[in-house]
């Protein structure tokens, strides 16, 4: 993608918009660097107009969408001595020592904003639905894919009754077949991937119950959820797939495994020796 200046790109065709698109830009123009780390529907929310609006504006400005269009805002606020990929504190100038300290505390203010926002009983009815559910997928793309794939290698060690698929096309097929007595957990850290929103309104659809774990409580995922468990790292557009935010994911699956463990301590105990016996002998 060409590297654009946002900012004038905004003021150009500002007349040319319709009354909520010029709220948008507007609001876009007082609070840019608050925006990168907004979903779509935050930014609707914050300038009172739909998320329809907003993607208006962004196709106003040429872009696919509002993913693409954050992604150019990102390099317009970014200063040459940055490092936006990386992390808005990174600079080209930190040592290694500096960088190392930076990143250590990302991570555990992640996890410390992620433990902030839990909500108790929202963890104990999610692992409700596990413990009673026939089956219990999981369900992600891309970075995300990583993710609901290191929860069911996770929970396959106390239970047989774990799945995820790795392609998205697999993977709506696998949430056609799933019923209301299943469960479907749903990462994504926008809560705005086409292909996971898709999942979820099939789950919908079937009347599966949906978990998803996400950074935002406002996105087009959390619509279709029962239960949102939020993460607390911010990633920019630049960001994808950035430690923080993984770790934060996989901080919310520790503790849905160790509250199921808990909850089913004779049979977890039986299956993780079981699951341990089986690969006893490809260890040296």
């Amino acid at each position: 993608m060409a590297r654009i200046d946002i900012f004038s790109l905004i003021q150009s065709r500002h007349r040319s918009l319709t009354n909520a698109e010029k709220k948008v830009a507007d609001y876009i123009l007082k609070h840019s660097k608050e925006i990168i780390y907004m979903s779509i529907t935050d930014l609707a929310d914050a300038c009172h107009v739909g998320e329809s609006s907003v993607f208006r504006f962004c196709k106003s400005l040429s872009f696919k969408g509002y993913q693409e269009f954050r992604i150019a805002l990102a390099h317009s606020i970014s200063m040459e001595d940055e490092t936006p990929q990386l992390s808005s504190e990174i600079t080209m100038q930190d040592s290694t020592g500096e960088v190392a300290s930076k990143v250590l505390s990302a991570t555990t203010d992640a996890l410390a904003q992620t433990h902030s926002l839990i909500n108790e009983q929202d963890v104990l009815q999610a692992i409700e639905w596990m413990i009673e559910a026939e089956r219990v997928h999981f369900f992600g793309v891309g970075a995300s894919l990583m993710t609901a794939m290191e929860g069911k290698n996770k929970f396959m060690r106390i239970t047989n009754k774990t799945e995820c698929s790795i392609d998205s096309h697999l993977q709506a097929m696998s949430a056609a077949l799933l019923t209301e007595k299943d469960v479907g957990i749903i990462i994504s850290y926008s809560g705005s991937t086409k292909d996971t929103i898709e999942v979820a309104k099939i789950l919908k659809e079937r009347g599966t119950k949906v978990v998803s774990i996400t950074r935002f409580a406002k996105s087009p995922l959390t619509s279709y959820s029962d239960i949102t468990l939020l993460c607390g790292a911010n990633e920019g557009p630049l960001q994808g797939g950035s430690l923080s935010a993984k770790i934060s994911q996989l901080y919310l699956l520790d503790v849905l495994y160790a509250e199921y463990f808990k909850r089913t301590n004779q049979e977890s105990i039986r299956n993780k020796e079981k699951t341990a016996d089986a690969v006893i002998e490809k260890l040296l």
